[in-house]
């Protein structure tokens, strides 16, 4: 099997290296960490049990926060390393974990390279986020007798098709998985269908709910605000936003701000991707709309924000890691990679916020949050940009209505709460049982 999957692996790696080289030179990824890709990966203290967390991305890195917090408390006598596989996600990593932990890129899943990278760790408890099952990495481990749990577990609708077109493989290491605890029953059932075994398999709720922050105020937004000349206006955010997007909700703001009630709304726009920045930047000059972009006022000296904004110019988000300020700052917050069909961004940070949180139909990466969400009538879901465009209307004009809706998502978040106690009970039960 093993051999097979590096066979099948390499001829991927072939096929695909075309489109990493073009995005290397073209928009700046992949260039860090290969020689950690390639298992070159290292511990700061080799001397206590290691506990390996794996992240794929900044949504993922994001979940494992309050995860990571309980760890260190609890389980003091260990060492952790995380890993990740994206630019974004080591990025977040970094800014979360790097001044304690060992980060890296996740080594390639073939056997040679996982090998030496388990070599190197010697972890003692290995823990997937959501869904980043490598079958190599599985088989390595369960060789070594190191259980593997998945966390927060969950298979979109799209990933458990494809997974199950090929459920005779799929249970070779599904099967070796020591726990896996998934954020609903629903997500738990596709686990079991996919070879896990049934008593294996718990239900311990989304541990985003635990990391989303519910807060009325977050720190710096105070500063964000100054710096945009944002005087008591009202501004829309539309944060995490995917390609062919932005110029749906350009097209509604040009037509809110049309209305005289709405003149004076603002425009803040967050892309998902940073190499999208730029092109973003155009689009929004392309639609003849004044610029203002974030990375060049982020680091002026506090009272020295540059030119005050021209009255409906757009604010381009074009920096990392400030999504959360700009959303504290927000009336209405759309959250995007929702219009178009991208699977959606993840919600409960806008909800935790206490906003009115506005998406679009195509959320299959993040059904069940939206169904929670909706079943507590803390968001609204739009149909199109003709349909964004009447509620943000009725959200603007009736601002009672939208705060209702703003503190019922608020209250689902707080709800929902507690999936990371159940994880750490369940972590502390397996580890003691590691030698």
């Amino acid at each position: 099997m093993k051999l097979l999957l590096d066979a099948v692996y390499l001829l991927a790696g072939i096929a695909v290296s075309p489109v990493v080289l073009y995005r290397m030179i073209r928009h700046g990824r992949y260039r860090r960490g290969w020689g950690q890709r390639f298992g070159r990966v290292d511990r700061k203290d080799p001397d206590k049990k290691c506990i390996w967390v794996h992240a794929v991305s900044m949504g993922e890195v994001n979940a494992a926060q309050s995860l990571v917090a309980e760890i260190e408390k609890q389980l003091g006598d260990c060492e952790i390393v995380i890993s990740t596989t994206t630019d974004t996600g080591f990025a977040r990593a970094e800014k979360l974990f790097g001044s304690r932990w060992s980060v890296f890129y996740f080594p390639f899943d073939l056997s040679w390279i996982v090998r030496r990278a388990f070599d190197r760790l010697q972890p003692s408890l290995c823990l997937l986020m959501e869904l980043e099952v490598w079958p190599n990495f599985v088989f390595m481990a369960h060789e070594r007798s190191i259980p593997v749990l998945v966390l927060n577990g969950r298979i979109s609708d799209r990933s458990f098709s494809r997974y199950r077109r090929i459920k005779s493989v799929t249970r070779t290491f599904f099967g070796k998985l020591d726990r896996v605890l998934a954020q609903t029953e629903e997500y738990a059932e596709r686990f079991r269908a996919l070879g896990c075994p049934a008593e294996r398999v718990i239900v311990t709720s989304s541990l985003k709910y635990d990391t989303a922050q519910v807060a009325d105020r977050v720190e710096g937004a105070d500063v964000l605000a100054e710096q945009l000349h944002l005087a008591g206006e009202e501004l829309w955010v539309a944060g995490g936003t995917g390609d062919d997007e932005e110029k749906l909700i350009l097209d509604v703001y040009r037509s809110l701000t049309q209305d005289q009630r709405f003149a004076g709304l603002r425009l803040a726009v967050v892309p998902r991707k940073p190499e999208r920045f730029n092109e973003v930047a155009e689009l929004i000059e392309r639609m003849g709309f004044p610029l203002v972009r974030y990375s060049q006022l982020k680091n002026a000296p506090r009272g020295e924000g540059g030119t005050p904004s021209p009255q409906k110019a757009v604010i381009l988000g074009d920096t990392m890691g400030d999504l959360r300020k700009f959303y504290s700052l927000a009336t209405v917050i759309f959250v995007g990679r929702t219009l178009v069909p991208m699977g959606g961004s993840d919600m409960m940070e806008a909800a935790a916020l206490g906003k009115c949180t506005l998406f679009g139909p195509h959320t299959f990466n993040f059904r069940q949050t939206v169904e929670v969400l909706l079943q507590g009538q803390g968001a609204l879901q739009v149909a199109d940009s003709d349909e964004l465009r009447r509620t943000m209307e009725k959200c603007l004009s009736d601002p009672a209505w939208a705060e209702r809706i703003a503190a019922s998502g608020q209250a689902v978040i707080r709800r929902n709460q507690g999936a990371t106690a159940r994880t750490m009970a369940i972590l502390r039960q397996v580890l003691d049982a590691v030698k």
